[in-house]
């Protein structure tokens, strides 16, 4: 299949029309008509449909869109992984991280790197893990870093490889000054309290959790920002979980940690496809080992 034409239906899905698809890409109407037209005979299947005015995607249209997001991706990376052998350029990483891992061990693997490969140009993105697996997929990033609980993957792994960079351990979060009627480090002990949780996505691990410890949780205050979380907790306004890297980027003074047995999450670096990385990516991976190597918690 022509990669132009696998553009020009990528263009059509995230647009939502030939039209808007044209302008995206700077191409007459007439043309990506064109294009559709040849890319269904191809594929020997519809790839859109009538809808009103408009147009929408068939299932087949669905699926050849979201392979084709792949496909041009790894595409991008084989031109910068050639470009950088060839000497034509020094090359780059574009990497998706999420915020405490931003805050915490991106900016000295970013450093190293700077140091150790000064021609190599990197770009950083916050994001969820989701959404950075999405980007990773797509190829708006080279490198994904990303968090799981326990040895469960993902949902979707598909052509995703891995790397841990360190173990993270889960700390419960309570007013320092206050006294408790049970073991500190017990989720248990604290069945009776508010808690302050992330969105709904984000809390399933603390809801299994509480389960397992007896118990469901009354969430009484929704933020995924660590800091608030703390000041929240300082306040005595409720108690929580918080991972180790973000109390490495921020730890409030009016708080007391206890570590949670056996409650720990992988902290991984991620990149798409099965052929080695590209050679930037490598030296952003080895840089990011040499700064996770025996990190000290909390």
């Amino acid at each position: 299949m022509d990669l132009n034409r696998l553009r020009v239906l990528v263009a059509v899905a995230r647009t939502g029309s030939v039209t808007a698809a044209a302008e995206a890409l700077h191409y007459a109407q007439p043309s990506v008509s064109h294009h559709l037209a040849r890319l269904e005979a191809e594929a020997g299947l519809p790839l859109l449909q009538r809808a009103g005015r408009g147009i929408r995607l068939t299932e087949a249209g669905r699926l050849l869109a979201t392979r084709a997001e792949e496909i041009l991706g790894q595409v991008e990376s084989v031109h910068a992984e050639l470009a950088a052998h060839a000497g034509l350029r020094a090359g780059r990483v574009r990497l998706a991280a999420f915020p405490s891992a931003l805050a915490t061990v991106v900016p000295p693997a970013a450093a190293r790197l700077a140091t150790d490969h000064p021609g190599i140009e990197l770009a950083l993105t916050e994001a969820e893990p989701p959404e950075a697996l999405t980007a990773l997929r797509n190829g708006d990033v080279d490198l994904a870093l990303i968090f799981e609980h326990g040895v469960t993957p993902a949902a979707d792994r598909r052509a995703i490889r891995t790397t841990t960079l360190l173990t993270e351990p889960r700390y419960l979060v309570t007013p320092r000054e206050r006294n408790w009627d049970g073991p500190r480090e017990a989720l248990a002990t604290y069945a009776g309290e508010r808690w302050i949780a992330g969105c709904p996505r984000c809390r399933t691990h603390l809801l299994d959790a509480c389960r397992q410890a007896g118990f469901t949780p009354e969430i009484a205050f929704e933020t995924d920002d660590y800091v608030a979380v703390q000041s929240l907790v300082a306040a005595g306004l409720g108690v929580s979980t918080l991972p180790g890297l973000a109390l490495l980027a921020s730890r409030d003074p009016r708080i007391r940690l206890d570590r949670l047995p056996g409650d720990e999450r992988q902290v991984l670096a991620a990149t798409y496809g099965n052929s080695a990385p590209s050679l930037p990516v490598q030296a952003l991976l080895m840089a990011f080992g040499q700064t996770c190597h025996g990190q000290v918690w909390p």
